[in-house]
């Protein structure tokens, strides 16, 4: 599991280890019930605090991403196709929001930035 931190985002080192495990498992990269490293020996392979992994992992547990058995270690939990659309759905109102703030602050009309979500949905450049 290749986990890169960016000094160069605002986004906390803990944000950016749940962000990219979430991804990893929502592309099927990571399955249901595979292991994770143990939060000691994620933190020394990317040379953050234990404190800074077992917060990510906290995140991950209490959104349904992860579940941790005592003396057995930390598993991706079983998940269904509704959650993980619904997770998806999520990250692009995100995306769309902030799409139309800038489109309101810079007066693009609605109609435009319509225009372009079609286009890029249907997969044209």
């Amino acid at each position: 599991m290749d986990i890169i931190i960016s000094s160069n985002t605002s986004k906390p080192i803990y944000e950016q280890i749940t962000m990219q495990i979430k991804a990893l498992i929502m592309s099927g990269e990571l399955l249901n019930g595979a292991p994770l490293p143990s939060m000691r020996a994620l933190a020394k392979s990317i040379h953050v605090s234990v404190i800074t992994v077992q917060k990510a992992y906290e995140d991950l547990q209490r959104d349904g991403f992860i579940e941790t058995t005592v003396g057995r270690g930390t598993f991706v939990a079983s998940q269904n196709k509704d959650f993980i659309q619904e997770e998806q759905q999520r990250m692009a109102e995100e995306h769309l929001q902030l799409a139309a703030e800038i489109g309101r602050i810079n007066g693009i009309p609605v109609e435009k930035l319509v225009e372009l979500l079609k286009l890029f949905y249907q997969g044209e450049d």
